[in-house]
């Protein structure tokens, strides 16, 4: 680290823009000063609230030493003792009970190749079990995957040459924030129309030309009304339909089902809307339709997302949808990760379920990296009694003191983003460069890599990839990763674009976009996108949650405070029950219940009530001790939005 010269970096947060961040250091290599990188075609000089505090956060509420738990409390002990301990009783459990009573639970905390994949080679050597990672994203991949054989999609950096960007069910604004700003930008010239299709009217639906409300989980008739407009004003793209699809027929039946009516019936949306959105979708090419990740939190959430990324292919637009774009690089996850290194067989259990695995005693050990479980997984309740068994033995490898950290047998700290070297590969754009460090670690954390080789040695694990440089071993799961350099060129400091997969390539089994999906029909889920229909109790209320903008899931909460404890209600709701602004609420269903802060909002419709994404009660208990452990039935998604509660004044 030179301190005359800024370092670069990109932020590993799990995050759509991946940004580049310029930071200053002094001579003692501490942050003098940060800002978003100026020539990065996404960042474009600007940093959100996260970025803008890291390195305050660099400081504040950091694990400084490993730790073990005793019967007064943590006690600080030495990185010998604490592997040691931990490999002591790894190998216990291996030999009396078998590696499938290991847990390895991970997720996005960080989202580095050498970080977050590259440690995850022990776990795949060992046979510990692990999870599907579909707490978020991947029954709406799959839900588009079953159409058009991959779920990659459009460009977010391509929105400039765009007339028409609909954000289906994505906050942007507040997720996504350097996409949106492009978005903005192209609506301020005058280049694009912005259109929101959300239940609520959020910061992205205040700045749109037309914000489309319809009630939660009945995107699919929304979908197929409009496809039903589209065709049947001669809007579809007949050509592109007979080159590149097959199912049209089955399509057209399904669509011709949902008349402006039925849809308006169902979804609330009047048929003069309907038929705008069409006009819009019909005369403003390109588009580009945004899928947000919520969209898919809710029961029948594979079916939406896959029911509305059909609508650009009938006006004849290649992926015209953007959902998540990891699967379009060519990159060896595979290999980094050391899944195909070993001819072990992990067992692999849902992520969204992993509560009730814990509550029934399915593992002795649970290793926890780059994820907070005791917020963010569902089903709270069960999640905590498990934890709270006799025979598991909790290991938490963390930056800061997390509310899983709080509750471990050994803490072990890790280092942040800040203090060590990466590569992130971005889910939306296809830009990428190497993470310089930015400074030296201010606690005693250890990287990933050295824990994962410690623990590898104190096993005496023979396998010679677990001791395999990182980088060297990236370096082959990428030979045709860049479109305009390699590898030493991304050392070198030059930012590189990745290459991606062709938009007209689909790896269904007929090699077309497949309306009927054939994939789908045999694996026992319907070959169309199904609107399935629920009859809420006229006491319940839809409970919804999404993110806000100064925290990244239970991040910077050190920094910005608690993720507000409140509740956002309609105020015809909150007059037939009597409540005020600012009284105390209770929410409850068969999981658990809340306390929080009533908030009088005309931004909800009727019928729904809506808190910021994984906030803790005003008594500490988690959002998500009310949310279903039960995954989708497609994907193993998880239904944070479908969960329905009641709710009155205390």
């Amino acid at each position: 680290m030179n301190p005359t010269s800024p370092i670069k970096t990109v932020c590993a947060r799990d995050c759509y823009d991946a940004c580049s961040l310029v930071f200053h250091v002094d001579e003692h290599c501490n942050i003098t000063s940060a800002h978003g990188d100026t020539e990065h075609p996404l960042t474009k000089g600007m940093v959100c609230p996260r970025s803008a505090r890291d390195q305050d956060r660099l400081l504040s509420n950091r694990i400084d030493s490993p730790f073990i738990k005793m019967a007064s409390g943590f006690k600080k002990i030495s990185w010998d003792r604490s592997l040691d301990l931990i490999s002591r009783k790894l190998a216990h459990v291996i030999a009396k009970q078998r590696a499938h009573r290991i847990l390895f639970l991970n997720y996005a905390g960080n989202t580095g190749l050498i970080a977050n994949a590259f440690p995850k080679r022990l776990w795949n050597a060992l046979g510990a079990t692990q999870t599907d990672g579909a707490l978020c994203s991947k029954s709406g991949h799959l839900g588009i995957s079953m159409h058009y054989g991959d779920s990659y999609g459009a460009n977010p950096l391509e929105m400039p040459s765009m007339k028409l960007l609909v954000f289906w069910g994505f906050n942007a604004a507040v997720s996504a924030p350097h996409i949106w700003r492009l978005a903005l930008t192209a609506q301020k010239e005058g280049r694009a129309k912005i259109v929101v299709i959300d239940p609520i009217e959020t910061n992205t639906a205040k700045k749109a030309d037309l914000w489309v409300r319809t009630k939660p989980e009945t995107d699919v008739a929304l979908a197929y009304g409009l496809l039903n407009r589209l065709i049947a004003s001669g809007y579809a793209d007949a050509a592109f339909l007979e080159k590149w699809t097959t199912g049209v027929d089955n399509l057209k039946a399904e669509a011709v089902k949902w008349s402006p009516e039925a849809v308006q019936q169902l979804t609330g949306v009047s048929p003069d809307t309907l038929q705008l959105l069409s006009k819009l979708y019909a005369g403003n090419k390109p588009s580009m339709t945004l899928i947000g990740y919520g969209l898919q939190h809710c029961s029948n959430g594979a079916d939406q997302v896959r029911a509305v990324a059909m609508i650009p292919s009938v006006l004849g637009i290649h992926r015209g949808f953007f959902y998540g774009n990891g699967s379009t690089y060519l990159i060896d996850r595979s290999l980094i990760n050391g899944k195909s290194l070993t001819a072990k067989k992990p067992k692999i259990i849902h992520q969204v379920a992993v509560a009730d695995h814990i509550k029934q005693g399915d593992f002795s050990v649970v290793y926890v990296s780059c994820m907070n479980p005791a917020m963010t997984l569902p089903n709270q309740s069960a999640f905590q009694e498990g934890l709270a068994r006799n025979d598991l033995f909790l290991i938490v490898h963390e930056t800061h003191w997390t509310e899983t950290a709080k509750l471990a047998d050994i803490v072990l700290p890790a280092p942040t983003f800040l203090e060590k070297e990466d590569i992130v590969i971005p889910d939306s754009h296809n830009c990428v460069q190497f993470s310089r460090q930015v400074t030296q670690p201010v606690t005693d954390s250890r990287h990933e890599i050295k824990v994962m080789t410690g623990i590898a040695r104190r096993l005496e694990l023979q396998e010679p990839w677990l001791y395999e440089d990182a980088l060297t071993a990236i370096t082959s799961a990428m030979p045709d990763a860049f479109e305009n350099g390699d590898m030493q060129d991304l050392m070198s400091g030059r930012r590189l674009r990745l290459a991606c997969k062709p938009r007209d390539h689909y790896p269904t089994p007929s090699g077309k976009i497949e309306f009927y999906a054939g994939a789908a029909l045999a694996s026992g889920h319907s070959p169309m996108p199904t609107q399935k229909e629920w009859v809420a109790k006229t006491e319940q209320f839809t409970f919804m949650t999404s993110s806000v903008s100064n925290h990244t899931h239970t991040q910077f909460q050190e920094i910005y405070g608690s993720i507000p404890a409140v509740v956002h209600i309609n105020p015809q709701d909150a007059a037939k029950a009597g409540i005020g602004g600012g009284e105390d609420v209770l929410l409850k269903n068969h999981l658990g219940s809340l306390r929080m802060r009533a908030v009088i909002s005309e931004a909800l419709p009727e019928g729904v009530v809506w808190s910021p994404k994984e906030a803790a009660d005003l008594d500490g208990v988690s959002q998500n001790s009310m949310t279903s452990s039960r995954p989708q039935a497609i994907g193993n998604g998880p239904r944070f939005n479908t969960t329905r509660v009641t709710l009155r004044k205390i």
